[in-house]
């Protein structure tokens, strides 16, 4: 049995005639001899209408309950699209999570998948030619609905082809591929054919949506091509996929950016190491994710600097006040109007100059830098979010549309 796995993002889910248009496009599969496995998110803009009515129900809800409500925008996905199938001929069925044997583990609201049992999605294909599943949750070890966070459903779908055991996931959304920058942004942005894993991950965690980071990854630990589509065309897309597939790269392959980002600062903490462990630690038990940390010693005394998600800033910011005051910090200041820019490409940990060639473009363009962080594939700067669309049309310029290609 060829069985193929298909994920389509909201927008394509939208509203009628696109959840027709997808079914026409799962059916125009089928009809080449494959059974296909569905994976689909919530309908555009449903996600945040069911958040914001949780939140005017109560501004910070029981996590548990938020689920539940939460993973009913892909359980309407899963039947209207089932429908729409069926409609055209194709035996078609939609099934919840829980039904499909999708076990997860973790925190409600940011769990992860633990295991599938594929043997009752593998029975049904007997008798369907099309099974519809909801991305972005699954069920714990006590049968309680939890969510795998936003983008869950890019998780899901690879989860499902790796254990399928096959060699590519469709993911389809409504871009035809990964540019070398925002083409919202930058008009002369350019569509890459293909992608490392490094590089998409690279991309993912720098503010790139295509795809969710974690799903990058569990594709890299299965060997997993991924294929990014636009569910609105039929032109060639992006592949993702393991480092020596891929052809020789310029320096820099694109730039991202990222506006969730904020900003804090501690300042006088004893220089004790303990102290620092603690600080983040305590950071760590409310399930927020830190990203660049910067320190200094003045004085004996540390001063840190880390970056969170704008949607975990508020939480942070009361976590390291209850901290730093019994550690004597001087001052705790947050700053939520910062953004990451970022330059990144695989052949850059052989290509000397690119960071001097992106602190001379930024520096040039008066763009202030807060922070800075580096590795062997990304560079990647704080600014002030009223830089950002400058700062990524500056860099682009220069690396591809000036013939730089590199430093």
């Amino acid at each position: 049995m060829d069985i193929i796995v298909q994920k389509y993002g909201g927008t394509s889910l939208a509203d009628t005639q696109r959840i027709r248009a997808v079914a026409e496009r799962i059916a125009e599969t089928r009809k080449k001899g494959y059974k296909v496995l569905v994976v689909v998110s919530a309908q555009a803009g449903m996600t945040d209408m069911l958040v914001k009515k949780i939140r005017e129900v109560c501004p910070a809800p029981h996590k548990r309950e938020a689920d539940v409500v939460l993973s009913t925008g892909e359980l309407i996905s899963i039947g209207l699209l089932s429908i729409a199938i069926n409609s055209l001929g194709i035996p078609a069925m939609s099934m919840n999570s829980f039904q499909a044997g999708i076990s997860t583990e973790g925190d409600y609201m940011r769990s992860k998948i633990s295991t599938i049992k594929m043997d009752v999605i593998m029975s049904s294909f007997k008798f369907y030619d099309v099974i519809i599943l909801p991305g972005f949750q699954g069920v714990n070890k006590n049968n309680e609905i939890t969510t795998l966070g936003r983008g869950g459903s890019d998780i899901t779908a690879v989860a499902l082809a790796a254990a399928l055991k096959i060699n590519e996931v469709e993911i389809y959304t409504d871009v035809d591929g990964v540019y070398t920058a925002d083409p919202r942004i930058v008009k002369n942005a350019q569509k890459i054919d293909r992608l490392t894993y490094q590089e998409m991950l690279e991309m993912s965690g720098s503010g790139a949506k295509v795809l969710h980071s974690r799903s990058v990854e569990l594709a890299a630990k299965n060997d997993l091509v991924i294929k990014l589509l636009s569910s609105f065309n039929y032109v060639k897309g992006t592949d993702i996929r393991k480092e020596e597939d891929c052809m020789e790269k310029p320096s820099v392959r694109a730039i991202s950016h990222n506006m969730n980002e904020a900003k804090i600062t501690i300042t006088g903490v004893g220089g004790d190491a303990s102290n620092i462990a603690h600080i983040f630690r305590e950071i760590s038990k409310e399930s927020i994710n830190v990203d660049i940390i910067v320190q200094d010693m003045e004085n004996c005394k540390s001063n840190i600097s880390f970056i969170v998600s704008r949607e975990d800033y508020s939480v942070a910011m009361e976590t390291v006040k209850k901290i730093c005051l019994s550690l004597g910090a001087d001052e705790i200041k947050g700053d939520s109007h910062v953004a990451k820019v970022s330059v990144v490409g695989i052949g850059m940990k052989s290509n000397p100059g690119v960071a001097a060639a992106v602190f001379d473009v930024l520096s040039n363009e008066k763009i202030s830098i807060y922070m800075i962080s580096c590795s062997e594939i990304k560079i990647s700067c704080i600014i002030h979010e009223k830089d950002t669309e400058h700062a990524v049309r500056s860099l682009h310029r220069h690396f591809f549309e000036t013939g730089a290609k590199g430093a």
